[in-house]
């Protein structure tokens, strides 16, 4: 700076018309000259301090500018960087719901499948547990499935042959079940299980027992001409014939009673 300001005043010389030696003994005698001088040399001085405040407030401002924009920068930086871990905050967050989403649906779809199987349980529990409509002797009863199945069971013992068992069976089944649907013939295959197992005494009284209680059942004359063969067994002829005679008053057009009066035959 100081250089451009002292080529200007060579200039504003040789402006002047000025050789740089001649001007200078020229103007030492010349008062007018060493005024312009002394303006020139002022000026000059003017301009170096002018060029010198300019460069220095330009200097002044480009560091504050410069200070400013490294400040912004840093600013910026951290913004960036805080908003680089708030959005791997939100990815991770993003992540742990839909695990936990995943989750859930594992969770729901497990539940539903207990429940599902809970409610088929209980349905099939339930339906052990409803009567069922069955045919006993002729007739369309409800009954419940499990008196159906101790039932079933006696009978499937008498079939069987095994007496003993259909006997303990069937009363066991009567101190259970006794006013239920299979009550009347519960006694009435009683006493075919204890007929089958000779004990003849108790079958006698089974069989009456039951021709008591349920006159008209079906199966009445069959249990009278069961009575009167567990007498002939006694050795009770008397008694045996009077209980036929019973079975042709009281159902004539039994297909028992016509047994019964063939068997009076052979009973003595």
């Amino acid at each position: 700076m100081r250089l451009a300001i002292g080529g200007a005043a060579l200039a504003l010389a040789a402006a002047l018309g000025l050789a740089p030696g001649a001007a200078r003994a020229g103007l030492f005698d010349d008062e007018e000259a060493r005024k312009a001088i002394v303006e020139l040399r002022a000026r000059v001085a003017a301009l170096d301090d002018q060029a010198k405040l300019h460069a220095t407030t330009s200097a002044s401002e480009l560091a504050a500018l410069n200070t400013q924009l490294t400040e912004q920068l840093a600013g910026l930086r951290r913004g960036l960087l805080d908003l680089n871990n708030q959005l791997e905050a939100m990815r991770g967050e993003l992540a742990r719901l839909r695990g936990n989403d995943e989750q859930l649906a594992r969770d729901i779809a497990e539940a539903q499948r207990r429940q599902k199987d809970i409610a088929q349980a209980f349905d099939e529990r339930m339906r052990k547990l409803e009567p069922i409509k069955v045919a006993i002797d002729g007739t369309e009863v409800m009954v419940d499935q499990n008196e159906k199945k101790a039932y079933d069971d006696a009978i499937a013992a008498i079939r069987t042959g095994d007496f003993d068992k259909s006997v303990n069976l069937l009363g066991t089944f009567q101190r259970r079940y006794p006013a239920g649907p299979y009550s009347d013939s519960a006694r009435f295959w009683y006493g075919n299980a204890l007929y089958g197992k000779r004990d003849y005494k108790e079958a006698i009284n089974a069989f009456r027992n039951f021709v008591t209680a349920a006159p008209e059942h079906p199966r009445a004359a069959e249990a009278l001409l069961a009575l009167a063969n567990s007498q002939a067994e006694m050795k009770d002829p008397k008694a045996a014939r009077k209980t036929i005679e019973e079975l042709m008053k009281a159902y004539p057009a039994s297909e028992a009673a016509q047994a019964g009066k063939e068997r009076l035959a052979s009973i003595k």
